[in-house]
């Protein structure tokens, strides 16, 4: 455990630091929300969207790559490269909070599960997902409102952005939402899903506490009681860093959300999109499979 005061950073650490959970969570599916519920607790210090995943990530490039590394033993290298991926995942964290707890939300984490695993036993993971049809709903909004913005993508040239069809087809095979549902699908596939907390968007917006005592069972904490008419936003976030759909803005009162899918992209591609998705809609809403 670090102590004292090293150069310019805070000092480590009032608290003794016990553990990071980890949000790694699809799009537009409220894990922002939840962080700024999460944060009410005092025991947690629950981050905005999370760099140290892209820590870790480059950094096994360069294990993976240099000679330094690979002319020594391997499986002596291998020990020490997951030890400094412990170190790096709980030393940025201890430099920041004296909170115990730490909620890491990062999109990366549930695809490299078995790697987290390797430096990170029986890590808990908590995993939001939403209906897709309201995710695409979510996605088509935020184009149409944000048109004066560039969207990379939506080059006229190509044609493949110009009808509401042609997004969503383009949203569903792309990052981030098209990546987050292969990188779930394939959390289904592997059993790897079983393991984490799957939070519905509609059940935290309809349902928050039920919800939350929920996760609080599945991270072995004490119940905590939030507020859910009053959440303060604390995960700062600069949106123009994200273009057209940078909007990690939250309501501060948890209401329940009317779905307008059939509305905003037509009742047959919604059908189509819950037709081509079926393991998702199978495993997180049979009802609508």
């Amino acid at each position: 455990m670090l102590s004292g005061k090293m150069g310019g950073l805070r000092s480590i650490h009032s608290m003794p630091f016990e553990s990071v959970i980890f949000n790694s969570s699809l799009s537009r599916s409220g894990s922002t929300l939840l962080q700024n519920v999460l944060a009410q607790n005092p025991r947690f210090y629950c981050s905005p969207t999370s760099g140290v995943f892209e820590l870790l990530y480059h950094s096994r490039k360069v294990f993976s790559e240099i000679p330094q590394f690979k002319a020594q033993d391997p499986e002596l290298m291998r020990k020490g490269f997951l030890g400094s991926c412990r170190g790096t995942l709980e030393g940025f964290y201890e430099a920041l909070t004296d909170r115990p707890v730490v909620v890491d939300k990062s999109k990366g984490w549930l695809n490299h599960y078995q790697w987290l695993e390797g430096f990170y036993p029986s890590p808990r993971m908590i995993v939001c997902v939403r209906d897709l049809r309201a995710v695409i709903s979510s996605m088509e909004k935020l184009f149409l409102k944000n048109r004066h913005l560039l969207d990379p993508d939506d080059v006229q040239i190509d044609m493949k952005m110009l009808t509401t069809e042609q997004r969503t087809i383009h949203w569903l095979n792309s990052i981030p939402i098209g990546m987050g549902v292969l990188r779930i699908i394939d959390a289904i596939h592997t059993g790897i899903i079983r393991h984490c907390h799957v939070v519905r968007f509609e059940d935290l917006t309809t349902a928050p506490e039920e919800t939350m005592a929920g996760i609080y069972a599945y991270l072995g904490e004490e119940p905590y009681r939030h507020d859910f008419d009053h959440v303060e936003q604390v995960t700062n976030e600069d949106d123009s860093h994200y273009p057209v759909y940078g909007d990690h803005k939250i309501r501060h009162r948890i209401l329940p959300v009317a779905p307008d899918y059939h509305d905003v992209l037509g009742r047959a591609l919604s059908e189509q999109i819950r037709l081509q998705n079926t393991v998702f809609y199978q495993t997180f809403y049979p009802q609508k499979a």
